[in-house]
C-alpha cells in the first residue's frame, strides 16, 4: 500500500470533496481519483463514495480512517523527533475559537509565540459554529463545552462569566431595570437564536425566559459594540465587558457560568507545534486566570 495514497485519502476525507483534496495537496484533479481508486483497489474495498454534490466515506473508509489518521499521527511524531526542535516547530497550526475569546484574549496575544518560533506559523480562526477537527478544520478548537464524542483529548481552561451590561448613555436615558422581569420594558441586545450551535451558548433564559432582544447579532464582540453604542442592554462576557468604564452592570446578581476548553484531537496532540501553541494557550489563560474570575 502507497503511503501517498493514503496522504490523498485524508485529504478528501477532511474536504469531503476531491476538488478541494487536489486543491489542498498541489495536484489535479485526475490524479487525486485516480490514487484514490488505486488504493481501494488495494485494500479491495471501497472507501469512498463520490457523488456530484462530494464525497462520503463509506463504513470502510471511516474505519481506515481511523487507521489512517495514527499512521500520519506516528510518522509526524517520528519526523519531529528525529529532525529535531527547528523541524518540529516549523509548519501552520490552526486554531478555532469563539470571536470573544478568539479575538479579545487570544489575538493580542498569539504573536508572542511566533516571535519565540520564527518558523511556525499561527492561523487563529474565530468561528461563530463548531469546528470538525476530524476534518482538519482546525488543530486546536476552545469550546464551551467538554466534547463528549469523536476521539477527542480535551483540557480545562478556565471558568467564565457573563452578566447584563448597559452604557453610561442608555441607563441615564432609559433607567435601570428593578428585577429580571422589568427587562421585558427595555431594549434589548441579544445573540441570534437559531444560529446557537452549543446549547450552552443559549443562556438568556437563565437571567428571563421572556428575555427577547429586539437587537440580534451573531457575534459576542458585535454585541459589545451595540450595548456600548447604547442600543440596550445585554448578556456580556465579564472579562471583556468589565474594562471598559461605559459599560456598567445590570441586576449584577444575575450572573451566567460557562467554561472554556482546549480540544485536540488524538491524531495531532504529539506533534511538536500544535503541542507548543496549546501548552502555550493554556499557560497564557492561567497567567491571566483572575482576568475570567
Amino acid at each position: 500500500m502507497n503511503w501517498d495514497d493514503t496522504r490523498i485519502f485524508l485529504a478528501v476525507a477532511r474536504t469531503g470533496q476531491l476538488l478541494g483534496a487536489a486543491r489542498a495537496l498541489g495536484l489535479n484533479h485526475a490524479t487525486v481519483a485516480r490514487r484514490l481508486s488505486a488504493l481501494e483497489t488495494d485494500l479491495g474495498v471501497k472507501l469512498v463514495d463520490r457523488r456530484t454534490t462530494g464525497s462520503l466515506l463509506t463504513s470502510a473508509g471511516e474505519s481506515f480512517l481511523e487507521i489512517a489518521e495514527r499512521v500520519e499521527a506516528e510518522m509526524q511524531a517520528a519526523r519531529a523527533r528525529i529532525g529535531g526542535a527547528d523541524v518540529a516547530l516549523s509548519g501552520t497550526v490552526r486554531i478555532g475559537a469563539p470571536d470573544g475569546f478568539g479575538v479579545d484574549f487570544l489575538a493580542p496575544r498569539l504573536g508572542a509565540l511566533t516571535e519565540r518560533h520564527p518558523d511556525l506559523t499561527l492561523q487563529l480562526v474565530p468561528v461563530s459554529r463548531a469546528v470538525s477537527l476530524s476534518r482538519r478544520e482546525a488543530d486546536i478548537a476552545i469550546t464551551v463545552e467538554r466534547p463528549e464524542h469523536g476521539r477527542l483529548v480535551a483540557r480545562k481552561l478556565v471558568d467564565y462569566t457573563l452578566g447584563l451590561y448597559a452604557s453610561r448613555a442608555y441607563l441615564a436615558r432609559s433607567g435601570a431595570p428593578a428585577d429580571a422581569q422589568d427587562l421585558r420594558r427595555h431594549a434589548l441586545v441579544g445573540y441570534v437564536e437559531d444560529l446557537v450551535y452549543s446549547t450552552a451558548l443559549a443562556y438568556a433564559g437563565e437571567i428571563d425566559r421572556g428575555f427577547t432582544p429586539r437587537f440580534e447579532i451573531a457575534s459576542a464582540l458585535g454585541q459589545v459594540e451595540a450595548v456600548r453604542a447604547g442600543a440596550g442592554i445585554g448578556i456580556l462576557h465579564a472579562f471583556i465587558a468589565r474594562r471598559d468604564p461605559d459599560l456598567v452592570p445590570v441586576l449584577p446578581d444575575k450572573v451566567i457560568r460557562r467554561s472554556y476548553w482546549l480540544v485536540l484531537h488524538e491524531s495531532v496532540r504529539d506533534i511538536a507545534r500544535v503541542r507548543v501553541a496549546a501548552d502555550f494557550i493554556a499557560e497564557e489563560v492561567e497567567r491571566a486566570r483572575s482576568m475570567f474570575v
